[in-house]
């Protein structure tokens, strides 16, 4: 399969130097500042791609997405801080009869934290004596804060009926890859789940599994449809 690199960054680099144990071929660079930039979303020489993979900028996201949905190359999308715009997103990608994984996390344990997550929620939601907690840690180079993963797992946490306020808290320090902690805490105990990321392979690894899984699909899907978690 034939992948483009959408952002060359740590990510996208990573996401490259793997992609052959994934039976994939890095196809070229979108990436103004990389020196492997081969130009944008509509040049030619990404003609015969399957799947693009972006881990860009916020604000390169719509503007690359829907043009490289309408050439039919599908997409797995793990930047974040993009939100405001996913509704022209999804509805170019809809038009285009294109595939797409998008996700603010690609790791496998993280997409099955958030369903102990969520079960957890459930659970605490009825003993009102419960309050919650989020707190998110990553590097100090990381723009977004809260983090996508955070902001996820707290609306994961609420559509599963925990009413109460969900305190959410970041911190931006070192290079610490990525800590998300669920709390919930009561008058005299308190419970937490804490998934630690050791390093970026993990993701990178993920959005490989996500492109193998979404060639050939149409639709927007999540890493709950890929890891088959419903």
């Amino acid at each position: 399969m034939r992948i483009l690199l959408v952002g060359h960054g740590k990510m996208g680099r990573l996401v490259e130097s793997l992609a052959s144990e994934y039976g994939c071929d890095v196809a070229g660079v979108i990436d103004p500042q990389s020196p492997a930039h081969g130009g944008g979303p509509d040049a030619d020489r990404w003609s015969g791609v399957d799947v693009a993979i972006d881990f860009s900028t916020a604000a390169s996201v719509p503007v690359n997405a829907p043009v490289l949905a309408r050439r039919g190359i599908n997409l797995v999308v793990g930047t974040t801080g993009w939100r405001e715009h996913e509704a022209a997103v999804r509805k170019a990608v809809e038009e285009s009869g294109a595939g797409i994984v998008a996700a603010p996390n690609f790791s496998t344990g993280v997409v099955l934290f958030d369903a102990l997550a969520t079960h957890a929620a459930r659970l605490f939601a009825p003993h009102q004596d419960f309050g919650a907690f989020l707190h998110e840690s990553h590097h100090a180079a990381k723009v977004d804060a809260p983090s996508g993963t955070a902001l996820l797992l707290k609306r994961s946490m609420e559509d599963m009926g925990f009413a109460r306020p969900i305190d959410v808290s970041s911190t931006r320090a070192g290079f610490i890859p990525g800590t998300h902690t669920v709390g919930f805490d009561g008058p005299a105990e308190t419970i937490t789940l804490t998934h630690a990321a050791r390093d970026r392979s993990a993701f990178a690894r993920g959005a490989l599994t996500a492109a193998n899984w979404v060639h050939g699909k149409r639709g927007w899907f999540t890493m709950q449809d890929v890891l088959g978690i419903k």
